[in-house]
């Protein structure tokens, strides 16, 4: 089964790094910078590197009005492309365990299941092979954060 896995796109978060904090906090976002590994960005999918600026903001991952609707704190960095990988993972997939969530066109939970570091790849192929699932959502299973959907391809 091919998938596609695409970071969110960059535009809608590009004004909010010439807010001042306080205009971020204004819209309950905060302005970070990376101290080390543990701060990925959704729009490139890779970690932050140390002393780089980041927006922390909340996100709308799953906006399907269902009981499934979800939102998180999100970490973003200056970006212009969105990362896209074809029937590969992201750097960020790599090292953490992560939550794969399954659900149909409509948004409704369909599955999901736990892939340890290394194991994403076989995971969302299992999970595609459902033909109720339309797409997955990664989260970071420890901290519950999304981090990137993944689509049919």
């Amino acid at each position: 089964m091919t998938y596609r896995i695409e970071g969110l796109a960059p535009q809608p978060f590009a004004p909010l790094f010439a807010m001042s904090d306080e205009a971020l906090a204004e819209r309950n976002a905060r302005r970070a910078v990376a101290d080390g590994p543990g701060y990925p960005c959704r729009i490139t999918l890779e970690d932050a590197e140390t002393g780089e600026e980041l927006i922390l903001v909340n996100h709308v991952s799953q906006d399907a009005p269902t009981p499934f609707r979800a939102s998180h704190a999100i970490y973003v960095r200056k970006a212009d492309v969105p990362a896209s990988f074809v029937d590969a993972v992201p750097p960020i997939f790599g090292t953490r365990t992560l939550g794969l969530r399954a659900f149909d066109a409509e948004g409704m939970l369909r599955g999901a299941l736990l892939a340890l570091p290394g194991e994403a790849d076989a995971g969302i192929r299992a999970l595609l092979e459902r033909p109720d699932v339309a797409s997955i959502h990664a989260h970071n299973a420890a901290l519950g954060c999304f981090l990137a959907r993944i689509g049919r391809n």
